[in-house]
């Protein structure tokens, strides 16, 4: 089973390839990514994760060399090179050479493009999973996608090695999402997530949740909510490109959820099947 890589346009097995020691990501981590999946070869709302991805690149004023067209393209017929049809579809751009460290832009150059493609399978939707809370020490840029994820890395670690499955971050109680996923939460049958200020990444799951519950007529607040009030929840979400809608079963080993089923077992249906849907016909 093969993995492949893309630099700018040479391809090849992602074991065999390299990069130049003079990209600004090895100096700054300057750069931003997305990622999604695929299934029979169909990469799933690749239009909603190549909007976002040319969004985080004008925030960050990098110079992307294709058009979204083209970089749709080119990620289909990356896909379209692989072996099976399950991946992970990962790509990003930094924002050039720069062969003298020096922290302010290159003039003239134009952004690198990364594409990693892996087989790998979305999370089994129906799967609990166990939490733990950690402090937001990221900075003020969370919206963006940047390269810049070593506070998601460690709080990932701090997981793992608690045995758990994600970490969800909060500044001073104020819960904003998770090391590679958003939260949310149901109470009172309304469906409850952060708002998309500069503090949560405006997931593309996320906003696909939302749209479920408005079919599934299910109120949706966009407002901020407490570690307090999160542990006090009927049912409480994460979700991300491969984990759709996964309820949690315990938050710092204090068991949650479990009070609101119906509301929780639709949800993921709806995700479940629309994802099934979408990409469901073998290309």
């Amino acid at each position: 089973m093969k993995n492949l890589g893309y630099y700018n346009g040479i391809i090849d097995e992602i074991e065999k390839m390299t990069i130049p020691m003079c990209d600004r990501v090895c100096f700054f981590g300057d750069g931003i990514y997305d990622a999604t999946y695929s299934r029979n070869y169909n990469i799933f709302a690749l239009n909603d994760h190549v909007d976002r991805f040319f969004n985080s690149a004008k925030l960050l004023k990098i110079n992307i060399p294709h058009t979204k067209s083209q970089l749709k393209a080119l990620l289909i017929d990356m896909v379209e090179k692989m072996d099976t049809g399950e991946n992970f579809v990962y790509f990003q751009a930094t924002r050039g050479l720069s062969p003298v460290r020096n922290h302010l832009f290159p003039q003239t150059e134009k952004a690198n493009i990364w594409i990693n493609i892996f087989h790998k399978k979305i999370e089994d939707v129906y799967r609990k999973v166990n939490l733990i809370t950690v402090e937001d020490t990221r900075f003020f840029h969370c919206n963006i996608k940047t390269l810049n994820l070593i506070p998601s890395v460690m709080a990932s670690q701090k997981a793992k090695e608690m045995n758990c499955d994600e970490a969800i971050f909060h500044r001073n109680g104020r819960v904003t999402e998770c090391s590679h996923s958003n939260v949310h939460i149901i109470k009172d049958g309304k469906f409850i997530t952060p708002p998309t200020d500069n503090l949560i990444l405006a997931g593309v799951a996320r906003k696909r949740l939302i749209l479920a519950c408005n079919r599934l007529n299910i109120p949706v607040l966009e407002k901020p909510f407490t570690v307090k009030t999160l542990l006090s929840a009927d049912e409480v979400i994460i979700s991300s490109a491969g984990q759709l809608c996964l309820s949690a079963s315990t938050v710092d080993k204090t068991a949650v959820g479990n009070k609101a089923p119906q509301i929780l077992s639709a949800l993921q249906k709806e995700v479940l099947n629309e994802f099934i849907k979408e990409t469901d016909m073998l290309k």
